[in-house]
């Protein structure tokens, strides 16, 4: 998905239709989790669905096309780099203005549209990142149930504890 709104973002006349049928021929009906939504009074419009291990959810692509190519201001990027809260400045410490992200283009003339790292991109190398993070480790889990929705002590409501089961992957 995530590599089909990169390349949607590449062509200037790409649409959130151009982009949802794009979408539809390359997985619809070839992976389980890829579906169309099931339409439902008082639902909002969805485009797809994606079948999770916790459930169902969908999606309205309305607007991601031009959310996807929405980058970080260069002179805000550098107001946080300077700001005198920690966390703020130590989180955009190496984050790379688009100049930079473009090769250091020289002569000040104005950039073409795919200079600049797109929102996807960057939530993908850092995912990336993080996966590479989590496989390095050997993570322990405590799993909490909520054995009843009232509250009341003593009472086990055994579908709401084996749902909770299944969407914590401890049956798998």
């Amino acid at each position: 998905i995530f590599s089909i709104l990169e390349e949607e973002c590449m062509f200037p006349k790409a649409t959130d239709t151009s982009f949802k049928n794009k979408l539809h021929d390359q997985h619809l009906g070839k992976t389980k989790a890829f579906e169309k939504p099931k339409p439902g009074k008082g639902k909002a419009e969805a485009h797809f669905s994606l079948v999770h291990y916790a459930g169902t959810v969908d999606y309205n692509i309305a607007g991601w096309l031009e959310k996807n190519k929405d980058p970080l201001n260069d002179s805000v990027v550098q107001l946080y780099q300077k700001a005198s809260n920690k966390l703020l400045s130590m989180l955009y410490a190496t984050h790379a203005s688009a100049e930079e992200a473009g090769g250091g283009k020289k002569g000040g003339g104005k950039k073409k549209g795919g200079s600049f790292q797109t929102v996807s991109a960057l939530f993908r190398e850092n995912l990336g990142k993080l996966m590479t993070n989590l496989r390095s480790t050997h993570p322990h889990f405590v799993r909490c149930l909520i054995p009843n929705e009232s509250k009341t002590p003593g009472l086990m409501e055994n579908h709401l504890v084996i749902h909770q089961l299944r969407c914590n992957g401890v049956l798998e």
